[in-house]
This record gives C-alpha cells, structure tokens and sequence, in this order.
C-alpha cells in the first residue's frame, strides 16, 4: 500500500487499529478518511462470531440502503493480509443503524467524536502533531528523536504534496518514487530495510529508524524536492529521475560519514524490537515520529 500523507500528517494506507470498549476495529487510511472493516463493526454490535456471514445477509437484504464500499487490505491474526470490505465513517453509520443493538448509540457518538478529531486536525495540522508528540513521549521516545521524527514527517507531506502538484496520482507511483530514493539513499530497498530491523508488513519502517537514517532520509526527500522544482520535473519519468539523484545526494553523505565512523550507519536496531541504541547521538540531533500513526 502507498505511504503518500493525505491532509493533515497521516500517511495513505496507514493501518492503525483502534478500540470501541474491548473490542478492536481495524481501520486504514484512505483517500484522506479512515475506513473501518465492515466485520470488525458488525462483530462489536450484533455480537456474533460469524460477523462475515451476518454482514453477507445484511447486503443481500438491504443493498441499496448502503453506499458503496471499498475492498482493502487488512492484517488478520494470523499475520497475513486480506482484501476485506471497509467503509468510511459516513457508511459505517449507515451500517450501525440497520443493526439493532443497545451498543449503536454509544458507537455512534463514538464515531461522531473520531470525525471530530480529524476534522480538527485537517483545519489545524499542529493538533495532530501535539497528540503524536504526546503519544511518542508516553511511549518513553527520546525528545531529540521525536523532534527529529516530526521534521521528517513535515518534510515527507511537502514531498508528496509537490509530486501531486507535478502529476503524480496513482498509488503505485508514490511507492514507485519512494522505493527508489530510498534504495539509492541507503543501498536497499524499504522492503530489504525493514527486513534488516525484523519489521513486520504493517510495522512502520519510519518510525522504528535510528536518528542518523531519519535525518538522511530527510535530507533525501529534501533534496528531491529541490531538484524536481529546479528541473521544473512534471510526469513520473522525470519525478523519478529527481527522486533517484535526491537519493543520490544523500547515498553520498551517508558513505562519507560511514567512512569517519568506520562502520554502517543502516541499522538493524528498532524501536518495535526494542533494542534502539543512541549509535548517533554523538553525530546529529533527535529522530522519531508523532504522526497520527504510522509513515
């Protein structure tokens, strides 16, 4: 899935599972909404362990009353992905209220209150920076970490923000331009790099990076922006060709400092794992992340 922010910090595709009570809702971030899992909603309200066969009946009865939903990736139990319907707040209502259930009312105003926030960080981004740089320190993240993280969050939305403007609109491209300013910032690509920290699919590569590869990946991004407006770059080839010489740019600072520190500054430590170390400290400031979930 594509990693593009849409409006306010949160990145396309971010897949962040939220609470109703006891009860966990998978939610994804797409096209600048949260969509929830259908079955996820149904299972909390009628409270039954065939959810997929109670929503099955639910179409079938009362097709024309829902709007169209959308089918999505999910991570399930078992580690693995599958293509689950979902919909946005606006349909999910819409679904509770063919539900009879005493729990309807309390999940609508429930849901009424997840619009609100992101309606207040679409009208003011430093919100949902503030409730990220809280969620980061109640997680214990350093203060220089997170400072750093914030800046790379800012810098990424700038990035994909120019590419929307320069003719980038499909998903695909986004990953595309990413991956290969990624691979030629660090060697690898973001898949092998996650691999190198034992991330799993949904884990996030950016939020589980040491302070010295957050800084080069924002002096990659920056530096493709740069070049982009300077060659005045429109369509995906020539976006493309910035994104492979602003990963370039900061290739070349990473093996420079790689040769003074005399080892790789790509590292396996991450967060999730628990094993991050200050290995750069010593070298630049801060890095890790308060988006509203995951880059």
């Amino acid at each position: 899935m594509t990693k593009q922010p849409i409006g306010g910090l949160i990145p396309e595709g971010e897949f962040s599972p939220t609470l109703f009570g006891e009860n966990e809702i998978r939610r994804i971030f797409h096209n600048g909404k949260w969509y929830l899992c259908i079955v996820d909603v149904v299972k909390c309200l009628a409270e039954t362990d065939n959810a997929a066969s109670y929503w099955g009946k639910m179409k079938a009865r009362e097709k024309q009353r829902f709007p169209n939903w959308e089918r999505l990736k999910f991570l399930a139990p078992n580690g693995k992905e599958y293509a689950m319907e979902a919909a946005d707040p606006e349909g999910i209502l819409r679904i509770v209220q063919s539900i009879p259930s005493p729990k309807a009312e309390p999940f609508k105003r429930w849901l009424a209150k997840v619009g609100y926030e992101r309606i207040q960080e679409d009208q003011d981004p430093t919100i949902a920076i503030k409730r990220g740089i809280l969620r980061f320190k109640a997680q214990g993240r350093e203060d220089s970490w997170i400072n750093a993280r914030v800046k790379g969050i800012l810098e990424r939305k700038a990035l994909t923000d120019m590419w929307k403007e320069r003719g980038i609109t499909h998903g695909k491209e986004y990953a595309n331009l990413t991956a290969a300013n990624h691979l030629h910032t660090f060697g690898r690509t973001p898949a092998e790099h996650k691999s190198l920290k034992g991330l799993g699919k949904k884990e996030s590569l950016r939020n589980n990076m040491t302070e010295m590869e957050v800084i080069l990946t924002m002096l990659a991004e920056r530096s493709t922006q740069e070049i982009a407006e300077v060659r005045d770059a429109m369509g995906f080839d020539e976006n493309m060709s910035a994104a492979i010489d602003g990963g370039r740019v900061a290739g070349t600072a990473r093996e420079a400092i790689q040769q003074r520190l005399g080892r790789s500054v790509v590292s396996s430590d991450s967060y999730a794992a628990g094993r991050t170390k200050k290995i750069s400290a010593q070298i630049v400031p801060g890095l890790k992340d308060p988006s509203a979930d995951n880059l």
